[in-house]
């Protein structure tokens, strides 16, 4: 394989954490534009684990999803008492205040007798743990797939219990939630802090991928796909944002048929589907009608 489709897969990969956030929002029935916020604390606390303290990534990975749910939390503690759409506007405003943080951030330190660590609107060079660690491209590869592969038998695992119909209650009807003796608010600010802590585990493999970064990376526009992506796929089931990534990333990104006018196909895609399939290709509807096809399968083939 070369390496503009390794390139490509790892990406897909990548991305599809961030979307999966946006969709465990969505699931509680919560629009957020500010997904890449998280995205980023976790590629900039990463990054400084790994570069400028010394730390192994896996260690670094766990601290950056640590202060991603940190910062969703302390977002989510003002911003969701807000709903619909004061809410997204919400979440949107406080991501670009955290854009503007990362370009304020100067931390460096004299590391193999040069200086590394965030140096404000000219990035953060020297991520290099990957590289040091010898690591070749599709080695780089298994580890997000695998990362990703556990995050989805993870939420395989929450949409089968009661946790994931809770969800799904929240996220439909919060009054009748209430009813029937859910803390709304509290599941709510929990599922905004997981959201937060798998953004960030996105955005510390996306800044070992990368071994650069800067804060323009973690714009608006990342936030609007990111979101997208969920919406596209659809919000049955967690594979539905994989599927967004696919068609965003996978066909329109890496083809040259769409060079050019990779933007306004995305959005006309974006457009048609919210009017025609408002919950996404893969939706509720869609879904269970493939588990009872499968169900019946099971049944005849015993």
């Amino acid at each position: 394989m070369d390496e503009v489709a390794l390139g490509v897969l790892t990406n897909i990969g990548l991305f599809s954490f961030l979307a999966l956030s946006a969709y465990l929002l969505l699931v509680a029935g919560e629009l957020s534009f500010g997904q890449q916020a998280f995205f980023g604390v976790g590629a900039y606390a990463a990054g400084i684990g790994t570069a400028v303290w010394g730390l192994s990534l896996p260690v670094a990975v766990l601290l950056a999803m640590a202060l991603g749910a940190l910062a969703a939390w302390l977002v989510g503690l003002p911003t969701l008492r807000l709903r619909g759409l004061y809410f997204a506007m919400a979440t949107l405003a406080a991501a670009e205040m955290f854009r503007i943080l990362f370009e304020l951030l100067h931390y460096q330190r004299d590391v193999d007798g040069g200086p590394v660590g965030p140096d404000g609107t000219q990035g953060f060079r020297g991520i290099r743990w990957v590289l040091e660690r010898g690591l070749e491209s599709h080695e780089f590869l298994l580890v997000v797939w695998a990362t990703l592969g556990a995050v989805l038998v993870g939420f395989a695992a929450v949409e089968r219990s009661r946790l994931g119909a809770t969800l799904r209650m929240v996220g439909e009807d919060p009054e009748l939630a209430a009813v029937f003796g859910v803390d709304v608010d509290r599941v709510k600010l929990g599922v905004a802090a997981a959201a937060g802590a798998l953004a960030a585990l996105g955005g510390a493999l996306y800044a070992h991928h990368n071994t650069y970064i800067e804060p323009r990376n973690f714009d608006i526009m990342l936030g609007v796909h990111s979101l997208a992506y969920a919406l596209i796929g659809g919000l049955g089931t967690a594979l539905g944002p994989l599927l967004g990534v696919l068609v965003d990333i996978g066909l329109l990104e890496s083809t040259r048929v769409f060079q050019g006018a990779r933007m306004i196909v995305f959005g006309g895609l974006v457009a048609v589907l919210l009017v025609f399939r408002p919950r996404g290709l893969l939706d509720e509807t869609v879904v269970n009608r493939i588990r009872v096809a499968l169900s019946a399968r099971r049944a005849v083939a015993r």
